[in-house]
């Protein structure tokens, strides 16, 4: 099964945005969802710091700061179509 991961931090609303998009996408889309808090990682501060909520598919990266429905639908196809 697909894995999108979202990397985010505690109390973002831009965040819990994009992983309520993700979810309302979820069960037609058939893939699991991963969210990964980036508070006190200090990797991972500076690889996503400024750009979360950061969105990947199988570990590529996706996009950063919101989740577009028909932007995720169409690369998560090109994913699949790939593997």
């Amino acid at each position: 099964m697909t894995l999108v991961t979202i990397y985010g931090r505690t109390g973002c609303h831009l965040c819990e945005e994009a992983l309520s998009v993700l979810q309302s996408m979820q069960g037609e889309l058939n893939f699991e969802i991963q969210e990964i808090l980036i508070d006190g990682s200090e990797e991972l501060e500076k690889l996503y710091g400024e750009k979360i909520p950061v969105t990947q598919i199988d570990g590529t990266h996706h996009d950063f700061w919101r989740v577009d429905p028909e932007r995720f639908r169409s690369s998560l196809e090109k994913h699949r179509q790939h593997q």
